[in-house]
């Protein structure tokens, strides 16, 4: 994380887990979830990383490495994406935006760095030029009713529809969805940003987004749930972060055949406990004593008390699922795609 703008985020009292760069809240953290729920809130995305991709051949090698469809990713247009082993199982999962002919790919910052070294890799000689944005470049979410006209007094642009970007002085809006925006600035602009997009936005820390990712049903594979998951687990499929018409790309035969034999057996829930729960969490059924039923993805506290996570479950075992061993806490699993 850039020390400038961890420096920065501090002075305005936010406040940091002391042995990591997560971002805990700035001085009020229930009054911070109820706000995402109700208000609108701006969160600097510490969690997360940025690769920009540059080069003759970028867009050719990003559509042979990745689930979905690089190659018709037009100028402005935003779309997840999945990069997965040989066995099919997502190493890392993506926002990628084009601006131009170069390409962004926002990461969890836990796995950029190793990503990154690793899509070096297959680089060979191909005309691409990869590089790490994170410490130069910084990530803000915005999320609201008043979204919009924070973005407009701030002098951001607003794009129009769900997954597209646009780009000003530098500055780029993405739109995740109908409420959500991410906004990726140079760090020696976020200063000025901040303080505008904060008279309509309350600041927030990254419980509060992980919240709305929940809500919103985000599949953010982090290093604690790296190569855990095919895609069609995490539904990763149904948001347009796979594609069954390209061509190959790592794990691509996996994928295919087990969306056309469709012997997909776990798919994306949505938890709800009295129990904290993280990202990384085993969870077990009783009715399934001799294996694991799934896996947290995201979670969060919840304003309603309790907490919530995204979580990739076995679909006929979700009645009966439990925290951490069979004999763990009782946690209530609804689907997010029934």
């Amino acid at each position: 994380m850039n020390p400038h703008w961890r420096s920065f985020l501090e002075s305005t009292e936010g406040v940091f887990d002391s042995d990591s760069t997560e971002l805990l809240n700035f001085g009020d953290a229930t009054g911070e979830l109820l706000a995402a729920k109700q208000q609108t809130v701006v969160v600097p995305l510490t969690h997360l990383g940025l690769i920009e991709a540059t080069g003759d051949e970028a867009k050719a090698f990003l559509h042979s490495q990745f689930t979905s469809d690089i190659n018709h990713l037009a100028d402005g247009q935003a779309q997840h994406a999945g990069w997965c082993s040989a066995k099919g199982r997502m190493q890392a999962s993506f926002v990628v935006w084009r601006q131009g002919e170069r390409y962004l790919l926002a990461l969890a910052a836990d796995l950029q760095e190793a990503t990154q070294k690793r899509l070096q890799m297959f680089v060979l000689r191909a005309k691409v030029k990869l590089a790490a944005q994170t410490d130069s470049t910084v990530m803000l979410g915005l999320s609201g009713p008043q979204a919009t006209e924070a973005l407009a007094d701030a002098g951001l642009p607003c794009p129009t529809d769900a997954m597209s970007a646009a780009e000003t002085n530098g500055c780029a809006v993405i739109r995740l969805d109908a409420s959500r925006f991410m906004i990726v600035a140079p760090e020696s602009a976020m200063a000025a940003l901040w303080q505008k997009l904060s008279v309509k936005a309350r600041p927030a820390g990254l419980p509060a987004w992980r919240w709305l990712d929940i809500q919103s049903a985000f599949p953010l594979v982090t290093l604690a749930t790296k190569e855990e998951f095919v895609p069609q687990m995490a539904d990763f499929e149904k948001i347009g972060g796979v594609s069954f018409h390209k061509g190959c790309y790592p794990g691509q035969e996996i994928v295919a055949r087990t969306q056309y034999l469709g012997k997909v057996k776990r798919h994306l829930f949505r938890l709800s406990s009295a129990q904290a729960l993280k990202a990384g969490d085993v969870l077990h059924s009783p009715d399934n004593p001799d294996q694991s039923c799934g896996m947290v993805m995201t979670a969060a506290p919840s304003p309603a008390g309790g907490y919530e996570a995204l979580a990739v479950v076995q679909s006929n075992f979700a009645g009966n699922v439990r925290l951490g061993s069979l004999e763990g806490p009782s946690v209530q699993a609804v689907a997010v795609n029934p």
